[in-house]
């Protein structure tokens, strides 16, 4: 296992830091599979909801330094989910140094517990991050039980618990996202997982949920135009129906005229033809009728 050393001598308030090898990693294997998925969920969809933003920092499963004493007694510890807010997003940490950080504590933790870590997860942890690291925000939750608990620092600096909403699920004031369970499949595993949700309610996607929602809308989009199209080509059909029966209707018309217009001319013909006999007899000429009709 490879080990690195910090090249800063110095913690806050002039406090030196020897020479001391900070490992990336105790060698210990996350408890299971799932822990690892759901670490990599939680940090994909926070990333994604502040996309665009890059001043914070999330880490997962990362050791964090804090002290000479911690350093010295090699005290590993590891958050399963920290975020650092009002710091350069910028840089790769492979580890979070506090003395490096100007010494920024993480402002929201998650723990993901399991019956090996869950003593120390709600005891020794939850001590450290009231006390020393002084972090807002800490949330716990048992995947075997499916329990979420959450406390956030009071004007005392002591942890309060943190209510749940009528879906179970609690909100951060740091993150400002709900935190609560949903069950689904993230990497083609299906579980119950720990998920952020908007303060709408929304639940915040991961980049191929959102990829599949945007593709979903324009496939919504595609067949409504598609129905649109249809329902043009429908009017345009029935409009060019109509127009057929009024070229049909003007036709008859104009057919119907000209019949008339050989009545009167026939008529006129046959006025003309016995108005000279009828002259010639003395005998009046008959009021006109109306052939046009």
């Amino acid at each position: 296992m490879a080990t690195l050393t910090s090249p800063f001598k110095a913690f806050p308030h002039s406090v030196e830091l020897p020479n001391i090898p900070l490992l990336e990693t105790d060698g210990e294997p996350l408890e299971t599979d799932w822990h690892r998925v759901a670490i990599a969920l939680l940090l994909e969809m926070l990333y994604f909801c502040w996309r665009g933003r890059t001043d914070f920092f999330a880490g997962g499963n990362m050791f964090i330094y804090y002290s000479e004493q911690q350093v010295r007694a090699q005290d590993y510890r590891g958050p399963d989910f920290f975020c650092v807010k009002g710091v350069d997003g910028t840089s790769q940490r492979k580890y979070w140094v506090v003395w490096l950080e100007d010494g920024k504590y993480p402002d929201a933790i998650i723990e993901l517990l399991s019956p090996r870590t869950a003593v120390i997860d709600r005891t020794t942890k939850k001590t450290l991050y009231e006390s020393t690291f002084r972090t807002p925000e800490y949330f716990c939750y048992d995947p075997d039980a499916r329990r979420l608990e959450g406390w956030r620092l009071n004007g005392q600096h002591r942890y309060q618990d943190i209510p749940a909403n009528e879906n179970g699920w609690l909100w951060s004031e740091e993150l400002q996202l709900w935190l609560g369970t949903w069950e689904g499949s993230y990497l083609e595993r299906s579980a119950t997982w720990l998920r952020f949700y908007d303060d709408q309610g929304r639940l915040v996607p991961t980049r191929a949920e959102a990829a599949e929602a945007a593709l979903k809308v324009k496939d919504i989009k595609l067949t409504q135009a598609e129905a649109d199209l249809k329902v043009t080509q429908s009017n345009l059909t029935q409009a060019e129906a109509d127009l057929k029966v009024k070229d049909m209707k003007l036709a008859q018309a104009e057919a119907d005229l000209k019949v008339k217009d050989i009545k009167l001319t026939q008529a006129e013909a046959e006025i003309a033809r016995l108005k000279p006999l009828l002259t010639e007899k003395g005998t009046p000429l008959p009021p006109a009728k109306d052939v046009s009709s």
